[in-house]
């Protein structure tokens, strides 16, 4: 096994050539599907249209959508020309895009009209005003100078923007001949994808990743799960998101396999994608696999043809994965890693023991050194000793955009990332993810992990998710609440849940503050927002007269 010098474009061009009438990209809702042999047509005929509109080498082009079915021929089209495709996440407001346009010199923005509560066309005219009274292809932003053109994701004619239709038909005045040009100076270790982060301090990072991260990643993770051109995998995590655009769709491209896209996560559609197309691999984060699988309905739809799939996003709950096993007949696998790290460093694989699969993240990618340092003195800690987890090889971002010094903050003098994330590994060489540094909770000096108090109370049969934060106390410094969704009809009070707690686990890890929600506060991505639930903490203790001691 070696890592692959190919480029997306290469990949691509490859199961075109191989295997042109098998099915590529398939959204089983409406039926629409692409063979490899005419998407890449469609892929070549919009990449000459972003070049007749100035998109070039080197050229940022933002794609702001959910997983619409152009999503990915912007993405591969980019890509041909040596451009950089910057996601957007589409949760998004004004000021974010704001932002992101600024800070990453956007030429050219691909657009829907939005999602609920959230209209992207009403947010851009907002920003450019001149969309609305410049001819296309001529408007000059004061606000934002280095952006060039706004694209319609579709047929809509909106003032100021081209549409996809008209992307295309303008790439007919392109030769070939350049398209060729600009992809044969395209190397794998070009930026081909931009990322923001969420930023856990400060503004969102542009996290620079070349072909070589992602593609090598993606094949990596299919090898994990035993990938084979004959897999179909149903993708309802957003592409925007690594998750959706490095363990679905290149771990896809890479083994030559189905894609089975949901445009928006939606459990009903995922459940009858699966049903109808006979997939064999699904992904997702923990919410997206507890809704599935508490939907009225899931009993109408046959899972048997599922093998295996990823759940990652999230610690992930030992029962949880317990479920997906015996009702969704799926050998599950854990990816852990961050954006920065393309994002897998270590993997659970198909073949491991339940217990493995469960318990750990896994082993490390082949061609990646992963190392649990110790976060005061910088030394490796032995097997079984928690320290800062941190990793080195071919998936470390190339850097953050314009950053250096942000760069420099994460990736050592040694060339290991540093995650932010405490965990341990075991004597098989198989980690484990205790929690974040940031999210330990600290109570008197007893150092908890939120995940270890988490497993416990999933035990108790009324609670269908929880996640445990930190809540600011001015005796302690820091205590422990729960938030808890409970099952449908369940009921539960707050002394039920210490009551449960009582002599199983230590008194300072029992939950001084619980509180019912109906969801948790979310990404875009699908990650719950662990400092807005410990904002809420305070603030539900406020409305409910609950004293902070």
């Amino acid at each position: 096994m070696q890592l692959s010098d190919r480029t997306l474009s290469d990949w691509l061009e490859h199961w075109a050539a191989e295997t042109p009438d098998k099915e590529y990209i398939v959204y089983s809702d409406r039926n629409l599907r692409f063979t490899w042999k005419t998407f890449n047509e469609r892929v070549d005929n919009m990449a000459k249209g972003l070049i007749a509109i100035g998109v070039s080498r080197g050229t940022n082009v933002g794609i702001w959508a959910q997983n619409v079915p152009d999503w990915l021929t912007f993405l591969y089209a980019t890509a041909k020309i040596g451009a950089v495709a910057v996601t957007v996440n589409t949760n998004y407001q004004s000021e974010e895009v704001s932002y992101l346009l600024k800070n990453s010199d956007m030429h050219t923005l691909c657009m829907t009209d939005g999602v609920a509560g959230n209209n992207y066309t009403d947010i851009i005219y907002e920003l450019v005003p001149e969309l609305k009274t410049t001819q296309r292809g001529k408007f000059k932003s004061e606000r934002f100078p280095e952006l060039k053109n706004v694209v319609y994701i579709g047929q809509e004619k909106y003032r100021g923007m081209y549409n996809t239709a008209e992307i295309l038909l303008l790439g007919n005045n392109v030769e070939s001949d350049e398209l060729t040009r600009l992809r044969n100076l395209t190397g794998c270790h070009d930026v081909v994808n931009m990322q923001y982060t969420s930023g856990t301090t400060g503004f969102p990072k542009g996290v620079m990743l070349t072909h070589h991260n992602i593609a090598n990643n993606g094949y990596l993770t299919g090898v994990h799960m035993k990938f084979t051109p004959e897999d179909k995998c149903c993708i309802c995590v957003p592409l925007f998101h690594c998750f959706g655009v490095v363990l679905a769709t290149m771990c896809c491209l890479t083994h030559g396999s189905t894609q089975v896209m949901v445009e928006r996560f939606d459990p009903l559609i995922t459940l009858a994608s699966i049903h109808k197309e006979r997939c064999t691999v699904l992904h997702g984060v923990p919410t997206m696999f507890i809704a599935e699988l508490n939907h009225p309905m899931f009993s109408l739809f046959d899972m048997s043809s599922l093998r295996t799939g990823i759940m990652a996003g999230a610690l992930c709950p030992i029962e949880l994965m317990r479920q997906v096993n015996e009702k969704m007949f799926m050998d599950i696998t854990s990816v852990y890693g961050m954006t920065e790290t393309s994002p897998g460093m270590t993997q659970t694989r198909v073949d491991d023991t339940f217990e493995v699969r469960c318990s750990t993240v896994g082993r490390e990618y082949e061609f990646t050194e992963v190392v649990v340092l110790d976060p005061e003195t910088g030394l490796e800690c032995p097997v079984d000793v928690q320290g800062e987890i941190c990793c080195r090889g071919y998936n470390v971002m190339k850097g953050y955009y314009k950053n250096p010094e942000a760069t420099a903050q994460v990736i050592d003098k040694n060339g290991f990332m540093h995650s932010g994330d405490l965990g341990i590994k075991d004597a098989n060489g198989n980690y484990r993810i205790t929690g974040r540094i940031k999210d330990m909770i600290i109570r008197g000096g007893e150092n908890i992990s939120p995940k270890e108090v988490e497993d416990y109370l999933y035990k108790i049969p009324e609670v269908r998710d929880v996640q445990v934060v930190a809540v600011a106390s001015p005796k302690y410094g820091e205590d422990v609440g729960a938030f808890i969704i409970l099952k449908d009809g369940c009921e539960l009070t707050r002394e039920d849940v210490r009551d449960f707690c009582k002599n199983h686990i230590a008194r300072y890890k029992i939950p001084r503050y619980v509180f019912f929600i109906k969801q948790f506060p979310m990404t875009g991505s699908g990650k719950i927002q662990k400092f807005r639930l410990r904002e809420m903490a305070v603030e539900m203790c406020q409305q409910q007269g609950i004293e902070i001691v």
